[in-house]
């Protein structure tokens, strides 16, 4: 049963509430509209009906507050009426997503969330409430006006339904409903010739309309009636007694609010699904163009490195809806990650004939990216040596990580294979084979055994952990044989003016003390490991207690890396002692080029004089002076510095001082536009999207 149809032929003006079909009157149209330009089969443009990125929050409070100066006495009108949501699930894939509910939340909020929930045109939306209610424009509605404010559940034959009362009920059932008829289009008015009354009264006859769209579709499913000549004769006022207005008055308000119900035709499609797997991420969706029936380009970017596919899997559900263009319109790609942690994944489809190119959507996944993970379990001596064992993960794969085991200076290669199921159920991607366990030759003696993760992709290579052996026998003869130093890295702290660190070590070649180097990034300093070690004595006989260090580096605030190195005494390689990542409190990060993508925000684009007025902000990390911002408006762009004062960025970034913000008037032509603004980066390394909007002029 048919429960979203309202009364249509006696419709709402302008702050006025009409009930009979004789006394309705429309919008006031413009001069250049005739109603001769009113198509039955294409009322609007699946574009225009869909686009959901049309209006942000703001822009809708902004339009309500436009058209409403001032509220009647006793009465709130719909810019500053607010009411408590409630959080409705998503519906099956492909159709409404979430609707988190909220407290007090104003009727602009509403009509944006129950718009992106569903892929409605906030427009459409606003345009729906304007022709069944009148409650844009209305400055004294009343608790009736709100309780069927879309006109949802309330039949041409009989009373409104109660289970559907209120401003939140109403608007997202219409915008579920639209989401409805789209998703199964096997329906009464659907694409194709379908026969299309004027009227309730069925004397008033029919006709039929050649419906070429699925958005024309919803708007019949919804308002049943197409207008006669004499509703289209008069578009500020009746017609006759077999005239309806729903779908004039329709056409109208959105043609005098926003522009062109048709315009030119973009590119549709859908972001389905965005997921992250070892080293890359996974987005499915479709994408078509309403001018071709041809597969669609789409490109898909990480950060600043974009990939070209071609939208050409099977999709029959998009070829049900849009069978004049057949079904080749699916994609379902990869493409790598290219950074640890947020990865800001952008979809685009590429347009063909007129129109411009589209942003499908942008999101944020974090990767399954960066060095390898793991640990040295256990290094224990064995007959012929000693066995090490443990496990390793590169993030970026799920294939066997290689390992690098080392005894002293002595290395050995190999891969990570064993299964390890206690690993596979902490990181079930990525399986069971992730573990190894060798025996390495060792001669007696005190020996230093180390496991290295070797990275591929993102990252860099990872100490897995490091400890010592004794290997029991005969000791050591202290002649010089070219051994490696011993020792370990025990602690490293931290305070405001510098770095401690201690531990010990001993060359195995002499039982004099020996010589450490301490490295704070990339800068070192010497040091003799002569402090009394009682513990290392008893260890170790024959080579005394003097091989400990105490000692206090220094270091600038902020995050560094502190490795320490045993020295040999004579022929022979020098052994990593340990390396740990030390936090220096106080003062801010020095800032040095490092290859690292420009932040920012593009926060607003707003009509003004001449086209349009874009800001936000933007800085690159590796510099302190203001970068350069470019801002596309649709294929076109303009070049802006990002040097305004901005105290925020300043406070959320105290090492760049404040001259990071944008904001200029850029010229644009009525219409809609598509508006995207990128941080230019001043060294290496890409640019990248500080964000994109649509808006009507």
């Amino acid at each position: 049963m048919q429960r979203s149809a309202v009364r249509f032929w006696a419709i709402l003006a302008i702050g006025t509430m009409l009930a009979t079909a004789s006394t309705v009157s429309a919008p006031q149209a413009s001069q250049a509209l005739s109603g001769s330009g009113f198509d039955p089969g294409y009322i609007i443009s699946d574009q225009r009906f869909f686009d959901k990125g049309s209006m942000t929050e703001n822009q809708i409070q902004d339009f309500l507050t436009s058209k409403v100066t001032n509220c009647a006495g006793g009465y709130t009108c719909l810019k500053d009426y607010r009411v408590s949501t409630y959080t409705r699930a998503a519906v099956e894939p492909g159709h409404c997503s979430e609707y988190t509910g909220g407290a007090n939340e104003l009727a602009s909020r509403i009509l944006y969330k129950a718009a992106q929930a569903c892929g409605i045109n906030p427009q459409t939306l606003l345009v729906l409430l304007q022709k069944e209610t009148g409650l844009i424009t209305d400055t004294s509605p009343t608790d009736g006006t709100y309780r069927k404010a879309m006109g949802y559940g309330c039949p041409d034959t009989s009373d409104c339904d109660s289970a559907f009362y209120g401003l939140y009920n109403q608007i997202y059932r219409a915008a579920w409903q639209f989401r409805q008829y789209t998703n199964h289009p096997a329906r009464q008015y659907r694409i194709g010739n379908v026969a299309v009354g004027y009227h309730p009264n069925a004397a008033c006859g029919a006709t039929t309309v050649n419906i070429q769209n699925q958005a024309t579709a919803n708007l019949y499913n919804y308002t049943p009636y197409q207008p006669n000549a004499a509703a289209l004769g008069n578009l500020n006022g009746t017609g006759d007694s077999c005239s309806s207005y729903g779908n004039r008055n329709f056409w109208v308000y959105f043609t005098n609010w926003f522009g062109s119900t048709t315009g030119p035709v973009n590119p549709i499609g859908n972001v389905e699904f965005v997921s992250a797997s070892p080293g890359k991420f996974r987005i499915t969706g479709w994408a078509l163009d309403p001018d071709s029936s041809a597969s669609l380009d789409v490109h898909v970017y990480v950060g600043a490195a974009g990939q070209a596919f071609t939208a050409n899997l099977e999709r029959s559900d998009v070829g049900a809806t849009y069978p004049a263009l057949g079904s080749k319109h699916g994609f379902d790609v990869t493409v790598p990650a290219n950074a640890v942690g947020a990865n800001n994944v952008c979809v685009y489809a590429l347009n063909k004939g007129p129109g411009v190119n589209v942003l499908l959507g942008c999101y944020s996944v974090a990767s399954m990216s960066g060095p390898p993970i793991g640990a040295l379990d256990n290094a224990s001596v064995v007959t012929g040596g000693i066995r090490v064992s443990g496990w390793a993960i590169d993030p970026d794969s799920a294939d066997p990580a290689t390992v690098h085991l080392y005894v002293d200076n002595i290395g050995k290669a190999v891969v990570a294979s064993t299964a390890r199921s206690d690993i596979a159920g902490v990181f079930p991607q990525y399986g069971a084979a992730h573990g190894f366990d060798e025996t390495l030759a060792a001669a007696p003696g005190s020996h230093s055994v180390c496991a290295y993760g070797i990275n591929v992709g993102i990252g860099t290579t990872t100490v897995l952990g490091c400890k010592t052996v004794v290997v029991p026998g005969a000791q050591p003869v202290m002649t010089e044989q070219g051994r490696a130093p011993i020792g370990n890295l025990e602690s490293t702290s931290p305070s405001a003016d510098g770095i401690s660190v201690s531990g010990w070590a001993l060359d195995p070649d002499t039982a004099s003390s020996t010589s450490v180097h301490v490295y704070v990034d990339s800068v070192g300093v010497a040091f003799a490991a002569n402090k009394e070690r009682a513990d290392i004595a008893a260890a170790f006989p024959g080579y005394g207690s003097a091989h400990g260090y105490t000692e206090k580096v220094s270091a600038t605030p902020g995050s560094h890396r502190v490795c320490v190195y045993g020295i040999n005494t004579g022929p022979g390689g020098h052994t990593v002692l340990g390396c740990n990542d030390v936090v220096v409190p106080g003062g801010s990060p020095t800032v040095t080029e490092q290859g690292r993508v420009p932040i920012g925000n593009l926060e607003s684009v707003s009509a003004g004089p001449g086209g349009i007025v874009v800001s936000g902000w933007a800085l690159d990390p590796d510099t302190t002076s203001s970068v350069s911002v470019h801002v596309y408006v649709d294929s076109s762009g303009v070049a802006l510095n990002a040097d305004r004062p901005r105290a925020d960025v300043a406070a959320a970034y105290s090492a760049y001082g404040e001259a990071h913000g944008f904001t200029s008037p850029i010229a644009a032509a009525p219409g809609t536009h598509q508006v995207c603004a990128y941080g230019i980066n001043t060294g290496p390394g890409g640019p990248s999207l500080l964000g994109c909007k649509s808006i009507t002029i």
